[in-house]
């Protein structure tokens, strides 16, 4: 079967940190002496983003329980015969009638305004971010547990992301129930939680978002 590529359809848009946001980033890139639980950066400019796959598999997965499309392993949907897998692609099935994905979600970058005002925290070492130390409490004594201290750090409430969306709209797509879609996974973000550590509080965003 042949897919004729018609257009691009933009979604563009701000993420608001309601609260702490946690994006793990590589144990592999530590420096000696430096964080446990380090949150994702550009390897360059060292700033916190937010990368397009956590984006789009937040996305997936919400839209995926709102269909009732979740697999009976509890994994990405695979059907290839349903809205979620012609949006974002059939898991683990190469070979289907789909044609191509059609979203693509690029990284989410700290505004420019943003990265200015967290000029401050990189002064005194932190590179952008709050530390959070939170202690392991035994459920049967209520005391701290002999696991001691979790420190995490966590990009702070406030700070805003630019986002970008590209869809796909291919001949014989419907572009309306596409973008429809996609926007009821955005909406329902603000509900639920991106990043880890969401059922302790981090991760609750606000989310803007415009097409064309």
């Amino acid at each position: 079967m042949v897919y004729k590529l018609l257009k691009y359809v933009p979604i563009r848009g701000r993420l608001t940190c309601k609260t702490g946001l946690r994006i793990g980033g590589s144990k592999e890139e530590m420096e000696i002496g430096g964080m446990d639980n380090p949150v994702i950066r550009h390897p360059l400019t060292k700033v916190p983003y937010i990368p397009g796959s956590s984006i789009k598999g937040k996305l997936r997965s919400l839209l995926e329980y709102k269909m009732g499309k979740v697999s009976a392993n509890g994994g990405p949907c695979g059907c290839a015969d349903c809205l979620v897998c012609k949006v974002f692609g059939p898991h683990k099935c190469a070979i289907h009638g789909l044609g191509p994905t059609r979203i693509i979600v690029r990284d989410a970058t700290m505004t420019d305004e943003w990265v200015k005002r967290l000029e401050v925290l990189r002064e005194e070492g932190l590179n952008y971010v709050e530390v959070k130390t939170e202690n392991w409490i035994d459920r049967r004594t209520g005391v701290a547990g002999n696991r001691g201290l979790r420190t995490q750090e966590r990009v702070p409430a406030g700070v805003q992301f630019d986002f970008n969306i590209s869809v796909r709209i291919f001949e014989g797509d419907s572009e309306q129930e596409i973008l429809d879609f996609i926007r009821q996974g955005l909406d329902m973000l603000p509900q639920d939680t991106l990043g880890g550590s969401g059922s302790r509080g981090y991760g609750w965003v606000e989310i803007e978002h415009k097409a064309g």
